[in-house]
């Protein structure tokens, strides 16, 4: 017993230690009782948070129960994306939990900032408020868009609208790996975010992991869609829901892992692909970059049948053969 009680004195002194290198001052671990595993209970300034009120669920049962209760509502998440064809799924998902986040509030006065430079819209493009509202019921009018030339105006923007009640989210997306955001400049953002009570999500669009401030990493590209269920069976040459690939690149409590999330468009919830709908992918060969093309193309309509040679009518058929032949 007194082995068990030194050892959970020095997990709990070393995870104090992390707390203070990543800037987590504003909360405190709280040391276990006798007897009880050492969990790392954060604690507020003003009593300890429930796992409610701390917690983001995912609502993948698997996925919150590896992440401990899902992503830390009131912190910094990181959302890579490593290319920037990936942009898409990697805001998909961002999307896809702003999504839940506003369900779960219920609040019908919650905005959405999304912040980013000129250079990632210029290369991803601009949110579609329309598709937002019909894929992820995020209204058109609860969406605010900023644009900045440089990252430092779009963090300087982020740290500002966290401190406004009425925005219940704030998105930055990023491009590549600049120099000023940095372990510092996510340190200021998680704070913010603790500060606030509210997400802040860090889009890194064609970048690569670097040392933040952030609990949790997550790394996403886009996964290819199974087919259509239905009555009779999968139907053939259809597209079924969008799906993500999810690999926990950084979590101070769980280990990494992999996922398939599919997003379902009209109950809007992510849930980890079944294995039965699960699909093989073929690895590249050694030494490409990237898988040669799959041959073949899917069509919304097939192409209209072309005749053959023996299915055209006969010479005599033809009223033009029946004319007499143009002279001179």
């Amino acid at each position: 017993m007194a082995t068990s009680a030194v050892a959970r004195d020095v997990v709990f002194a070393l995870r104090q230690k992390i707390a203070k290198i990543e800037g987590t001052l504003a909360e405190r671990l709280v040391l276990p009782a006798d007897g009880q595993p050492v969990a790392g209970l954060l604690v507020r300034r003003n009593g300890h948070a429930s796992a409610r009120d701390f917690f983001l669920p995912t609502g993948v049962e698997r996925l919150d129960e590896v992440l401990g209760g899902g992503l830390p509502k009131a912190a910094l998440t990181e959302i890579h994306g490593t290319e920037t064809r990936n942009a898409g799924a990697a805001a998909g998902l961002a999307l896809a939990l702003v999504s839940g986040m506003l369900k779960e509030r219920s609040r019908s006065s919650d905005l959405v900032l999304w912040v980013g430079t000129t250079e990632m819209f210029r290369e991803a493009g601009l949110p579609y408020a329309p598709g937002l509202a019909s894929f992820f019921g995020i209204p058109a009018e609860s969406l605010l868009l900023a644009e900045a030339p440089k990252a430092a105006d779009v963090l300087w923007i982020a740290e500002e609208a966290a401190r406004i009640e009425e925005i219940a989210a704030v998105v930055v997306e990023l491009r590549g790996n600049p120099r000023i955001v940095d372990l510092t400049a996510t340190r200021r953002l998680h704070r913010r975010a603790q500060d606030s009570g509210r997400p802040v999500l860090l889009l890194r669009q064609s970048a690569e992991p670097e040392p933040t401030a952030a609990p949790v990493r997550l790394v996403v590209s886009p996964a290819p869609a199974t087919l259509r269920q239905t009555l009779l069976g999968p139907l053939a040459g259809s597209i079924a829901a969008p799906a993500f690939a999810v690999e926990i690149g950084k979590s101070r409590t769980a280990l990494p892992g992999s996922f398939i999330l599919e997003w379902n468009l009209d109950a809007r919830t992510l849930a980890e692909r079944s294995p039965e709908n699960r699909i093989a992918v073929v690895s590249p060969s050694r030494g490409r970059t990237h898988p040669p093309a799959q041959a073949g193309a899917v069509l919304a309509f097939k192409p209209a049948a072309v005749e053959a040679a023996g299915d055209q009518p006969p010479r005599e058929q033809h009223p033009a053969h029946r004319r007499p032949r143009r002279t001179g």
